[in-house]
């Protein structure tokens, strides 16, 4: 059936603003059931957790819910799912944890395809394990990461791999279960960062060979909450920095401080969103996660098409790379102009865009254009229109 976006933009009102919001990569926008979903939550008392009283009960409710509900968006367990305020936090959590269980002339694995999160805290906590660090590179012409240079990465000594699932630049999707079954052949684990690849397709973390994925909510509909999802049998090997009167039991024990329990609220909905994007989808939650994030995959690539092809046949824009699977995101740049420069004259044309290295700081120094500002990155999401496609590449033209 046909992707009824029509349907699904009547669910946005944010999208009233008389703005084409091609900045989905950045975090998309907040559907209505979402909005009222933390609403709902601030509007009844709330206390914290593990009291004997109905307050304390709602919130160990909305934590169960939103373990739940991060669980059957990617295929996890719900003891798995660690819960905090973002990636990054979360990720230096887990490489601190992590980095315990190292020593001296260990090894790690990161890309320069990555966004900076899943990169710095692996340098730190290799820094402090006396563990050494190998880069894989990304190929400049297509800003593909190839994974045949991991035979040569990975060996005994290798303790962890990180990679993302999808480029937060320019939507490359490596082929990270290749890349992992590599790792595991060895006993190394895989943190795989996917936030930016979550928002464009199902996922299931054990086909794809990630002992750890990583995704924030804001990134498909959600508030500012991520997680990070694991085999509680991983979680229970490690001794994450916390407080002596803190739950010593996982995922607990990865959490520090008081949530925003109201945010958990608005996670489950914008997952309860996701799963309602295909209206003749059926069976459990998890079931029609699967078969609404395929037919998001369909429609997106669709009107990705159209987008790449227009970009490159406009010969005053360049565009970064050629990947072969992509999330639907591309970063280019325009002869005579400076990246904040086309962003500014976008958006005096109405459309929302971005600049810069939007912290995929390694990809942007080997593609040679960060000290150049950057680039200007645009991406689809599910409430994206091939009209709207048209309005920035009516724009771009403009620009010559």
């Amino acid at each position: 059936m046909p992707f009824d976006v029509a349907r699904v933009r009547g669910l946005f009102p944010t999208l009233g603003d008389g703005y084409i919001h091609l900045d989905g990569p950045a975090g998309t926008l907040i559907p209505e059931g979402v909005a009222r979903a933390v609403s709902a939550a601030l509007r009844v008392p709330l206390s914290n957790r593990h009291g004997p009283f109905p307050s304390s009960a709602r919130a160990d409710a909305l934590v169960d819910a939103a373990r739940r509900a991060f669980a059957d968006l990617v295929g996890g367990e719900p003891a798995g799912v660690v819960l905090g305020p973002n990636m990054t936090t979360l990720t230096y959590a887990i490489s601190r944890a992590l980095a315990k269980t190292w020593k001296v002339g260990d090894e790690i694995v990161v890309s320069r395809l990555d966004h900076d999160a899943n990169v710095r805290p692996w340098i730190a906590a290799a820094r402090s394990a006396g563990a050494v660090v190998r880069w894989a590179e990304v190929d400049i012409e297509t800003c593909e990461l190839p994974e045949w240079q991991y035979d040569e990465l990975i060996n005994r000594r290798t303790r962890l791999v990180a990679v993302t699932a999808a480029s937060n630049a320019v939507g490359t999707r490596p082929d990270v279960r290749a890349i992992a079954e590599r790792a595991h052949r060895v006993g190394a684990l895989t943190y795989v960062d996917g936030v930016h690849a979550t928002a464009h397709g199902p996922v299931d973390v054990a086909a794809i060979g990630a002992d750890f994925w990583a995704t924030s909510a804001y990134k498909w509909g959600g508030p500012h909450i991520s997680a990070v999802i694991a085999a509680p049998a991983v979680l229970e090997t490690l001794s994450p920095d916390k407080l002596v009167p803190s739950p010593d039991e996982v995922p607990d024990r990865f959490e520090t401080g008081t949530p925003a329990f109201e945010l958990m609220a608005g996670a489950v909905a914008a997952v309860d969103h996701l799963a309602a994007l295909d209206d003749a989808a059926t069976g459990s939650r998890r079931q029609r996660v699967l078969a609404s994030m395929a037919a998001v995959k369909r429609y997106e690539a669709s009107v990705f098409s159209r987008l790449d092809n227009g970009l490159r046949s406009q010969l005053h824009v360049y565009v970064l790379g050629s990947p072969q699977d992509r999330a639907p995101t591309v970063s280019f740049s325009v002869e005579g102009w400076k990246p904040r420069a086309v962003t500014e004259e976008l958006a005096r044309r109405g459309i929302c865009a971005w600049d810069g290295d939007y912290y995929a700081y390694e990809l942007m120094e080997s593609l040679g254009v960060g000290e150049l500002g950057g680039a200007v990155r645009v991406g689809l999401v599910h409430y994206n229109t091939a009209h709207e496609v048209d309005r920035l590449l009516d724009a771009l033209s403009e620009l010559r």
